[in-house]
């Protein structure tokens, strides 16, 4: 049954498992994650959160996040992609329907990193199917595709979060959030129909098989030998660092520094979710095209550009072109590194190995808001905190520059 349904599709199952991927990416972290930005603001006055306890539930969510990725490369392993991916969206969607109801900082605290420990245990699986779909020549642009969800999600919190705070007053926060949860808890649904753990399972190969593809038994047996996954990860800890910074604070800096309107906020943070549909699949095509490292050194600048944008905020203009800088490179670190994963280690080992780097990269998620909010309340303003977020992504173009190699050598060299 299961080979005769895919036998009749127009298009090839791996496409079908990209879009459950978007929907899954749009739940763990999209709503999970991304919609926190939004939500702050309407959150802090009824909560009595300054700006040091902002900081804190975002760490909180990625302290959760930083947990998952110690086991769910592991999990799996053993449990299957698609039916780990399923159990971690139901805890985030029953996590966030709790946030909904929390009555105080340290609930949410603690109900926010179990969502971040859901968004992990999702994410990880969902992108390392994609090495499993795709042969190296294609999977760039297939995690490209899958990295948006992200950006569908900012969209729909931008245009949905103010309407029902507005409608509903100072309830209107804990609605969104049972809202955001509901949807999460459909997705999970949906992608537990839809995804299958590997081609094979129907009767498929990798979409764009290549004529000599690296054998994952030929693989390294050890990941942690691989020196190169090293310098991936220290390149997804400096990422983690600074995005975290910016889409945790971003949307809270224009409203308490700007003097923007939450409705206001919440256009220019829509306009990084339109803008980001567009970065995951087209620098995902480019490191495809020209190598993964002009892909991750041409996002760095785009996003040190943006942070010193978010910092100087000379004009309301100069804060568009931030948010829109953001957005074109928004989602495409996350899905060039999957495809870089794969490139190293073959479809079977990129789960545990893209576990390994966004281990690291985790601990920058965990980083970057405490001491942006440390920064924040001491100079009672978000400036400084940008300031150095362009900092250190500049430090990150230097860094993917010195990245060696390409998808082709580096099979050869794991032989």
């Amino acid at each position: 049954m299961k080979k005769s349904i895919a036998a009749r599709l127009p298009f090839h199952y791996g496409w079908a498992v990209v879009g459950a991927g978007t929907l899954t990416i749009l739940a763990c972290l999209g709503f999970g994650r991304f919609a926190f930005g939004m939500l702050l603001p309407s959150m802090a006055g009824p909560l009595a959160l300054d700006y040091r306890q902002m900081g804190l539930i975002s760490t909180a969510n990625f302290t959760g996040y930083l947990v998952s990725v110690l086991f769910s490369g592991y999990l799996a392993v053993r449990l299957g992609p698609s039916r780990l991916i399923f159990m971690a969206l139901m805890l985030v969607g029953a996590s966030m329907a709790m946030v909904g109801v929390s009555g105080g900082f340290y609930g949410v605290l603690v109900l926010y990193a179990l969502t971040g420990l859901g968004s992990g245990a999702a994410n990880i699986p969902t992108m390392g199917l994609v090495s499993a779909w795709f042969s190296r020549r294609l999977r760039g642009k297939a995690a490209g595709f899958v990295v948006i969800g992200s950006g569908f999600a900012i969209i729909i919190a931008g245009l949905m979060i103010p309407y029902v705070n507005q409608t509903f007053g100072e309830t209107g926060w804990r609605i969104n959030w049972l809202i955001l949860a509901s949807a999460v808890l459909v997705i999970a649904v949906v992608s537990r129909m839809v995804l299958r753990d590997s081609p094979e399972e129907l009767g498929l190969g990798p979409l764009g098989h290549a004529a000599s593809p690296m054998r994952d038994s030929d693989a390294v047996p050890a990941l942690y030998r691989i020196r190169r996954l090293y310098h991936l990860g220290a390149l997804y800890f400096l990422f983690g660092f600074t995005y975290a910074i910016y889409v945790t604070f971003i949307v809270t800096s224009l409203v308490r520094d700007r003097g923007f309107s939450e409705a206001e906020a919440g256009r220019f943070w829509m306009l990084v979710g339109l803008l980001s549909l567009f970065s995951g699949p087209v620098f995902g095509m480019l490191s495809d095209r020209f190598g993964r490292r002009a892909g991750f050194a041409l996002v760095f600048m785009l996003q040190s550009t943006a942070y010193l944008f978010a910092a100087l905020g000379l004009s309301k203009a100069m804060l568009y072109m931030s948010v829109c800088f953001f957005g074109l490179g928004a989602w495409s670190i996350p899905g060039i590194m999957a495809a870089t994963v794969g490139d190293c280690v073959g479809a079977r080992r990129a789960p545990q190995a893209f576990g390994l780097v966004t281990f690291i990269f985790a601990l920058g998620q965990i980083s970057g808001p405490w001491v942006a909010g440390v920064l924040a309340e001491q100079v009672n303003s978000f400036t400084a905190s940008f300031t150095l977020a362009a900092a250190i992504s500049t430090l990150a173009v230097a860094l993917s520059l010195m990245l060696r190699g390409s998808g082709r050598t580096w099979e050869s060299e794991a032989r």
